[in-house]
């Protein structure tokens, strides 16, 4: 089943091709970038551009902020709340790349 809108963007595209809306792009006539996942290339860069990072650098970049965190925490509830944390977020890392 076509998209309901597909004459349309058909339309916008012939128009925008008739206006030399794609002459000289950057990177015309070159290869494409080589990519390990093609079928899903444009999830990743969009991923990508708009600053997802995988799980496991996600939570990595937790645990820092944590460590950082704990350092400069002198309160001993707080001390103690963060470790546990930390541990758990540790547990967590660990858990994901027994999987990956």
């Amino acid at each position: 089943m076509d998209h309901p809108l597909i004459d349309l963007i058909n339309a916008r595209i012939a128009a925008a091709e008739q206006d030399g809306a794609f002459d000289n792009l950057k990177g015309a006539g070159q290869p494409l970038p080589p990519c390990d996942d093609p079928a899903n290339a444009v999830m990743t860069r969009i991923l990508k551009d708009n600053g997802a990072v995988p799980e496991a650098v996600a939570l990595r970049r937790e645990l820092s902020r944590l460590r950082e965190t704990l350092i400069e925490t002198a309160d001993r509830d707080e001390r103690r709340r963060l470790i546990t944390e930390i541990a758990l977020l540790e547990t967590r890392i660990e858990l994901s790349r027994s999987r990956g």
